[in-house]
């Protein structure tokens, strides 16, 4: 066995393995951990703070346990059961990944037979009709900081129901028969979460987004940064917009106070205005698995593999895609009722809801 290894080295071995580029089923190259830079965060910031210096061999489940405990109970900042489930899932692949053949650092993973860790409490937060107006209306004023393509963004959302990664990167080439009867937005599979090709039916509410995002003809992404010319807007540009940026302790950065605070809402993120669409979505009697579909989160063993460019072409008239826009035509025309747009114009732009 190879011995001498610190905790510190091995992270940094490991984290450098995590970030090297290989070829994906896509055919592009890109990090054999697309997500190692959170992995890696959470093995610097908690094992490696604690244990360094420690040789990896000699690291035990009671080392592990005694840091999970200590995250809980907030000897690393704020308490966070997230951040010890974070950990213990790093520490766990590091490990692993440590004691396999070849690298022999450890004979085994330390990472067993952990106490079970205190249920999180999932997230609820869901805007009211009256929220919801004042967002949006407050999206559209000229007189608060943020820029207008960020704030399209938000909209966005809400209004797709898609995830900030997936629709930030948005190229006007993945973007399909915005005038036609069945428009739609294909999210490359690398964006996506469970790493699948996402098409998204969009609504006549989100083609308005679109366009007016697209300020010019040579523009190719739809949300591009407003500083830097043909990349998207930073995928924390829309957490930082609700919170602002006060919290930061750059003293460098400037401190700007978020959208929730300057129009009087309750603080909250991105990812709640998804669960608001849904919530909205459900209150207008969709089925629960069509609203599922919407978010991305029903599992298929046809949803786990690359759509080929074939059967792209078919798969806009499937069920599902009808499915799909049902929910999202009936979203866009609740928000449309909402916000105060005339419900009858809505509708008109708005296609038909399919019979439950």
């Amino acid at each position: 066995m190879k011995r001498g290894k610190t905790v510190a080295e091995i992270i940094e071995e490991r984290i450098e393995w995590m970030k090297t580029p290989v070829k994906k089923p896509d055919g592009e190259t890109r990090p054999r951990l697309e997500a190692w830079e959170n992995t890696a965060s959470h093995l610097r910031r908690f094992l490696g703070v604690r244990l360094g210096k420690t040789l990896a061999r000699d690291v035990t489940k009671h080392d592990i346990a005694t840091l999970s405990n200590d995250i809980v109970a907030g000897k690393f900042g704020k308490p966070s059961v997230s951040n010890a489930r974070h950990m213990r899932k790093a520490a766990s692949g590091l490990f692993n990944w440590a004691a396999e053949a070849g690298r022999d650092y450890v004979s085994a993973s330390p990472c067993v037979n952990l106490p079970k860790l205190d249920p999180e409490h999932p997230r609820t937060r869901v805007l009211s009709e009256d929220e919801i107006r004042v967002f949006w209306h407050g999206l559209d004023r000229d007189d608060l900081p943020w820029d207008r393509r960020t704030r399209l963004a938000l909209k966005f959302e809400l209004v797709t129901m898609l995830r900030s990664r997936e629709l930030l990167g948005a190229h006007r080439d993945e973007l399909f028969d915005l005038d036609g009867k069945h428009p739609r937005f294909d999210v490359p599979l690398k964006r996506v979460k469970k790493r699948r090709v996402i098409q998204q039916p969009l609504s006549r509410l989100a083609i308005e987004i679109i366009k007016e995002a697209l300020a010019s003809a040579d523009q190719q992404l739809v949300f591009e940064s407003p500083m830097y010319e043909g990349q998207p807007i930073h995928r924390k540009a829309m957490a930082d917009a609700l919170r602002g940026t006060k919290h930061e302790k750059n003293e460098d950065k400037t401190k700007t106070p978020g959208l929730c605070e300057l129009l009087g809402l309750k603080p909250f993120t991105p990812h709640d205005l998804r669960r608001t669409a849904a919530t909205l979505a459900g209150d207008l009697g969709f089925d629960d698995a069509w609203i599922a579909k919407c978010l991305d989160h029903a599992v298929t063993k046809k949803g786990d593999t690359i759509v080929p460019t074939v059967t792209g072409k078919v798969y806009n008239h499937s069920r599902r895609m009808k499915e799909k826009r049902a929910v999202l035509d009936g979203l866009a025309t609740e928000l449309r009722r909402i916000v105060g747009a005339p419900v009858a114009k809505a509708l008109e732009h708005e296609g038909p809801r399919l019979a439950a």
